[in-house]
């Protein structure tokens, strides 16, 4: 109920500060969005050292509108991700799968900083799968889980290419066929599909281009419960870009993620790839 509220929250301000500003000259809605495919290939034949064929790609996109008027800006962005690898003989297996979306709602007091609301949604793509053990076992599906949070707070923002925000926060996490997985509560003999936590959200975000043709770029993300403050989750994104011309360009990834909600363990992702990619807008 408080993420239907709050989407609602975002849908409403929106849609009025957008009707009562469109004539005024300060007025600005800023689209972005690139497409794109990452691709890995190694191809044997008669090759006396060994190995194996591998194929491996992985598509992607992101698309996001900012609104910045006066006095609010409305921040939205949405990602997604869908991989697969091929080893050999052995059948194709996801290795990206993920749909990320975050609104950002800012009212510009003229102070230091200025009050937010925003709401976060994550979720996979499709099935996924956990190869490590035999046969393979799915765990997540389109919505199952799905990680809403929402929270308000204070942003920082004044200087370019950089912005933070802390404030209250609450996350919703909802399951179905691995509703023992995610979003049970195994104090209790009832399978619980839904669970809601309250905390503190701090997220902090800063992109730098150090060269003329390299940016780097990073999303740090955390949560933690009001109930147990000394385990917090962590989503922590950074990307390095190298552009070889306008639609070529090679990408460093490394993505962390520690949520006890999936695993008590720490997740890493790290990938090297030769993307194409093309802007849209």
């Amino acid at each position: 109920m408080k993420a239907f509220i709050t989407i609602l929250f975002v849908a409403f301000a929106g849609q009025t500060f957008s009707q009562e500003t469109v004539d005024k000259k300060d007025t600005l809605w800023t689209p972005n969005g690139v497409v794109g495919i990452n691709l890995s290939q190694v191809a044997f034949s008669n090759w006396a050292q060994g190995g194996q064929n591998s194929l491996s790609f992985t598509f992607f996109s992101n698309f996001g509108i900012d609104y910045i008027g006066d006095p609010w800006k409305w921040k939205n962005k949405l990602r997604f991700a869908y991989g697969r690898t091929k080893l050999g003989n052995e059948g194709y297996r996801t290795n990206d799968n993920e749909i990320f979306f975050e609104s950002t709602l800012i009212y510009q007091l003229g102070w230091a900083v200025s009050p937010y609301a925003g709401v976060t949604a994550r979720t996979s793509v499709t099935k996924g799968f956990n190869y490590d053990v035999v046969p393979s076992l799915q765990i997540v599906d389109f919505f199952d889980p799905l990680y809403l949070t929402e929270g308000f707070g204070f942003i920082y923002d004044r200087i370019p290419n950089f912005s933070s925000r802390l404030g209250i926060g609450f996350k919703q996490t909802f399951a179905d066929k691995f509703a023992l997985m995610y979003s049970d509560d195994p104090t209790t003999t009832e399978i619980e599909k839904f669970n809601n936590e309250t905390g503190i959200e701090s997220v902090t975000e800063y992109s730098w281009s150090f060269m003329e043709n390299m940016n780097y770029s990073t999303y740090l993300r955390l949560f933690g419960r009001f109930e147990d403050l000394s385990v917090w989750d962590v989503r922590w994104d950074n990307v390095i870009t190298a552009k070889v011309n306008e639609y070529v360009n090679v990408n460093f990834n490394v993505l962390v993620i520690y949520d006890v909600d999936e695993t008590l363990k720490t997740q890493v992702k790290e990938a090297l790839l030769l993307g194409i990619s093309y802007t849209i807008f």
